[in-house]
């Protein structure tokens, strides 16, 4: 057994214990000394595992005492109510509100805690960079030419390799490449929606698929969802005679961060094939699991290539690169006419790039590094509302994603927390942007993917002391 795999099994069986409850906030771990001993490895390999365990925020040493499992882990705040929307669809759509909190997007001087991707810090650009310019060289005329209209065939081949960590079972020819995840979802709506058409989705919900179902004239049936475990499922059966396509993140949701069992993602599976209702999947926050394992995906339990599939790298990569991918089941035709008149062909030299990239491992590489970095930062961030924030505060508990929910007292409307908040230079993310309803009016969503220092904190604070403002009127 190699040197990197023992202390990675090492350290994955001490945080198992410790997110399973057996060791315990406060407890003490062996000693380095000790964990030597029983391992039979060296001192080296021994503290790369509490270094590991320290990274994730699981454990905390103190000076002359040793390692013990971090106070942070005691931090539970209450969870946010399961949703309860009209269950009569709306378009009311939020988009002056929506508007307001992007329009300020790019400016270097706010703190965006409202925009729900990672931040260039966190990625690997330089690496990127070296990628472009070795497919500009290898590319056949130097990537000016069209790709085949499925798309890059060895990027397809990557994602179909990765396919196999949920039980996907891909082929490349399974899959069509889009131009980011947003296009990915837009072709299958428009490939199997019209004007008129009910489309059930999560409440809350990311706010570009409500705008996009309501461009397209589709009719929003918000679902009932609980913040860990996603959409109720004896409401969502009772509802199916008025559904006629179904769009759902059934991993790490955002707002909410929640991850449906796989009981529920095999059951709604079942109930849509049923009834002939199409489920296009979203699973671009799939790779962004806190656990040991990736979560399986709707596509996973799809017996007869109902599920359309789609995710992309723009929240795990490169958000600006647009890459996206669809496996449309036995709708591909349809989605490859539909990309043959909307776009023809996907950028060629990007996913060339991205492709060697994701053969190389230094995909995997990455996500392990963001996927510790992101559960850090979660565990901080409730740390930090848990000190700063009014009384009564509560928050989502994801297992992977970008995002934290936050519900506050029914005195704090968010839409006033935004415009104080924003004079500071702080962005968040009101909740009544994820509805076409009248709810969520004092939730709102936090992005975790920031990079966390003394500032982060200092302005998650000031958040906290804002709403504490409101809250004491």
């Amino acid at each position: 057994m190699s040197k990197e795999f023992l202390y990675t099994e090492i350290a994955d069986g001490i945080a198992t214990q410790i997110r399973n409850g057996v060791l315990k906030a406060g407890d003490k771990l062996p000693s380095v000394r000790m964990l030597c001993n029983e391992h039979q490895v060296s001192m080296n390999t021994a503290k790369r595992v509490f270094l590991e365990l320290e990274s994730l925020s699981l454990v905390e040493s103190k000076p002359q005492s040793g390692y013990f499992v971090s106070p942070l882990l005691s931090v539970k705040l209450p969870l946010p109510e399961v949703s309860r929307p009209s269950l009569i669809a709306n378009n009311d759509e939020p988009d002056e509100l929506i508007s307001k909190v992007f329009e300020n997007v790019g400016k270097k001087d706010i703190t965006f805690f409202s925009i729900g991707i990672p931040s260039g810090d966190l990625l690997p650009q330089a690496k990127l960079k070296k990628e472009i310019v070795h497919a500009i060289r290898e590319l056949k005329e130097g990537g000016t030419e069209y790709e085949e209209l499925q798309g890059n065939l060895k990027l397809r081949r990557m994602i179909a390799i990765r396919s196999l960590q949920w039980s996907g079972n891909l082929n490349e020819n399974d899959l069509i490449t889009t131009n980011g995840g947003m296009n990915a979802l837009s072709f299958c709506l428009m490939a199997l929606g019209k004007p008129g058409d009910t489309i059930a989705i999560e409440s809350p919900c990311y706010p570009g698929i409500l705008q996009l179902a309501n461009g397209l004239g589709l009719k929003v049936l918000e679902l009932p969802t609980h913040p860990t475990t996603g959409i109720e499922i004896d409401a969502f059966k009772k509802l199916i005679p008025k559904i006629d396509l179904c769009l759902l993140i059934p991993n790490f949701n955002s707002p909410l961060g929640s991850c449906m069992p796989d009981e529920n993602k095999k059951e709604i599976v079942k109930v849509l094939s049923e009834n002939n209702i199409p489920l296009i999947e979203d699973d671009v926050y799939g790779d962004l699991y806190f656990g040991s394992t990736r979560p399986k995906c709707c596509k996973s339990f799809d017996k007869d290539g109902n599920v359309l599939y789609c995710s992309s790298i723009s929240k795990t990569l490169a958000p600006g690169y647009r890459v996206g991918w669809i496996a449309p089941g036995k709708y591909k035709d349809k989605l490859l006419k539909l990309k043959l008149l909307h776009s023809t062909s996907s950028i060629s030299i990007v996913n060339e790039a991205v492709a060697n990239f994701l053969k190389s491992g230094r995909y995997e590489k990455h996500l392990q590094q963001l996927r510790k970095t992101l559960q850090s930062n979660y565990q901080n961030y409730v740390q930090t509302i848990a000190e700063y924030f009014p009384e009564g505060t509560k928050t989502s508990r994801p297992q992977g994603g970008l995002s934290l929910w936050v519900e506050f007292d029914k005195k704090i409307r968010t839409t006033e927390l935004y415009d104080l908040a924003i004079k500071e230079n702080i962005s968040i993310a009101p909740g009544r942007m994820f509805t076409f309803q009248d709810q969520f009016e004092n939730c709102m969503r936090l992005c975790i993917g920031l990079p966390w220092s003394d500032e982060t904190q200092a302005k998650l604070k000031q958040v906290g002391q804002l709403a504490k403002k409101i809250y004491s009127r």
